[in-house]
């Protein structure tokens, strides 16, 4: 018993330096460091594994809102035209780290408002990605409304990097990381 306790907390902190600064030095078993990678946060998967190269980078990419009654299309500059707003919220993933980032981006609740949705709906929300097991996910109205959450265009005061899922990414407060989608494509009210 002793030797699994100490087993135990010898990987718990020898991997807690993914999200404690002051562990940092002691990250021997983490896959992630902090303030390591695009726009100073870690990846955990890229555009490159997404296979989403071409098409978040394709000058015609658009973000398709639908709405109860209202369908609209945005392009990057109608989505900053809409106006943005900025929050420092945490990327906590479930492979261990946890970072707090400055996003910048349009607030959800008024991208719903563009489309004459109830700022508290429920979503879904769909990513570039062919597949996988996170390419669409569901937002509660909770989140929704939040005027902290946001479709995400800059990170740390610069536009999101591609493997941060440029052009635009989910970020809300209180959300494991694999549920921020990234590469949006569309966001849906589910009536």
């Amino acid at each position: 018993m002793a030797g699994v306790t100490a087993a135990t907390v010898g990987v718990v902190a020898l991997t807690a330096g993914q999200s404690n600064r002051l562990l940092e030095p002691l990250n021997v078993f983490g896959a992630r460091q902090r303030y390591i990678g695009p726009d100073d946060l870690p990846v955990n998967r890229t555009a490159r594994a997404a296979g989403v190269l071409a098409t978040a980078t394709a000058a015609d990419w658009t973000l398709t809102v639908v709405g109860p009654d209202v369908t609209r299309t945005f392009s990057r500059a109608e989505l900053v035209a809409l106006g943005t707003a900025t929050a420092d919220l945490p990327i906590s993933c479930v492979e261990g780290w946890s970072q707090v980032a400055s996003w910048r981006g349009v607030r959800m609740r008024d991208l719903l408002a563009s489309v004459q949705a109830d700022p508290a709906s429920a979503l879904r929300i769909t990513s570039l990605e062919k597949s996988g097991g996170y390419r669409v996910t569901e937002m509660g109205p909770e989140y929704a409304s939040d005027p902290t959450t946001l479709l995400a265009l800059e990170v740390n005061g610069k536009t999101l990097d591609l493997d941060h899922g440029f052009p635009a990414r989910v970020i809300a407060p209180g959300r494991p990381g694999v549920l921020q989608t990234k590469w949006i494509g569309k966001i849906e009210v589910i009536r």
